[in-house]
C-alpha cells in the first residue's frame, strides 16, 4: 500500500476500518467511507456483503482498499464486479490476498474460503477489469514461509531474508487495478 500511496486519494471505501486511508491517504482523502458486513461495527457506516453490494452507487470511489477482505467471501467473482461497479472511471482498486500462510481456524474457520496464488488473481482481476490496468505481485520466499508457519516472527529475520521473492512460496499476493 505505500508503494501506491499516490492512489489513495478523493472519496476512498475501506472494509472494518479506515486505518490505511489515514495512514497513507491523509490530507489527499476528501471522504474515507467504511464497509462491513458486520452491523455491530460501530465505525462502518456502509453495512452490506460486497459480494451483494447493490445498494452501493456506481462510481462512487476514486479508490478502494480491500486488505485480507476476499479470502473471506465465497462469491469473490462478484465482489470484484462490484468493486470495479462502484469505482468511477480512473478509479484504482488495491487489494492484498493471502497465498501461503497458517489459518487462524478458531477466528475464521467457518469464514475462511480462499487462499490464492499470482495466477488465481491475475484470472479473477481480468475477468472484471482491462487486463492492461492490472497489476499483480507476489511475496515470499521458502524461508519466510517455513518461519511464519513455525510461528518465527518477522522480526527474526533480516530485512534481505525478508524482501527476497520467490515464485513457488506466494504467501501475499497484491493487485492494482485501475477502471
Amino acid at each position: 500500500l505505500a508503494a501506491h500511496a499516490a492512489d489513495i486519494k478523493g472519496k476512498v471505501l475501506e472494509i472494518k476500518d479506515d486505518h490505511y486511508t489515514q495512514k497513507y491517504g491523509g490530507t489527499k482523502v476528501t471522504k474515507a467511507d467504511i464497509l462491513d458486513i458486520d452491523k455491530d461495527n460501530h465505525l462502518a457506516n456502509i453495512i452490506a456483503d460486497l459480494a451483494e453490494a447493490d445498494t452501493i452507487p456506481d462510481n462512487s470511489y476514486d479508490c478502494i482498499i480491500l486488505t485480507q477482505t476476499l479470502l473471506l467471501i465465497y462469491d469473490v467473482k462478484a465482489a470484484v464486479k462490484h468493486c470495479y461497479r462502484i469505482l468511477k472511471p480512473g478509479g484504482v482498486l488495491l487489494v492484498t490476498v493471502p497465498g501461503i500462510v497458517q489459518m487462524d481456524y478458531k477466528a475464521l474457520g467457518d469464514t475462511w474460503h480462499w487462499s490464492f496464488t499470482q495466477a488465481s488473481c491475475k484470472r479473477l482481476f481480468s475477468d472484471a477489469f482491462d487486463v492492461a490496468k492490472v497489476t499483480i505481485a507476489h511475496h515470499g520466499n521458502v524461508l519466510v514461509a517455513a518461519s511464519q508457519l513455525y510461528g518465527v516472527g518477522a522480526t527474526e529475520l533480516t530485512k534481505e531474508e525478508l524482501e527476497f521473492i520467490d515464485p513457488d512460496y506466494q504467501m501475499l499476493i497484491t493487485v492494482r487495478a485501475i477502471k
